[in-house]
């Protein structure tokens, strides 16, 4: 099995690929980490005021209002993806739209939303879960490993608090 790393370049190759390096733009990184910085902030803003909305409206405890909290985030998340306004917003904020469970509910809804016409189960439900799945097979081998963790190291606060 070739690797293409380890395949020699023709000259001609590699000069084009000096020429390309010269020519790419320097990368905003302050800016970038800026933008991420303004849009993780907003989206946990919002989720905090969805929350303080929940404990004070509805009666919930701080701990009760984090489920439904996190419900309403995707959700809205969600309808954005289906609008394409989240994409936009995406494209400004970079990591700080990707980061927070918002950027998963785009990355489930922008594949469901792709994949619609060919069908709901092939097409919505398998494509769905190619991006997401690694995500959520790390998420569930790693509560399991944390949890293992915790079993060993605290073993009197099995069975909750």
């Amino acid at each position: 099995m070739s690797n293409d790393k380890n395949k020699e370049l023709t000259p001609t190759q590699q000069e084009y690929q000096e020429l390309a390096k010269k020519r790419e733009p320097a990368r905003p990184i302050f800016q970038n980490c800026i933008r991420a910085f303004i849009s993780g902030g907003t989206i946990c803003l919002i989720g905090q005021a969805i929350q303080e909305m929940f404990v004070h409206w509805a009666g919930f405890s701080e701990k009760e209002a984090s489920n439904p909290t996190v419900a309403v985030i995707i959700l809205i998340s969600v309808i954005l993806t289906c609008f394409g306004v989240y994409d936009k917003i995406a494209q400004w904020a970079g990591a700080g739209s990707a980061v927070p469970v918002t950027g998963f509910a785009n990355t489930m809804a922008s594949a469901a939303l792709e994949h619609r016409s060919e069908g709901f189960v092939l097409g919505v439900g398998g494509k769905m879960f190619k991006l997401s799945g690694p995500v959520i097979v790390f998420g569930v081998v790693a509560a399991f490993f944390i949890g293992i963790l915790h079993l060993i190291f605290n073993p009197g606060a099995v069975g909750g608090s």
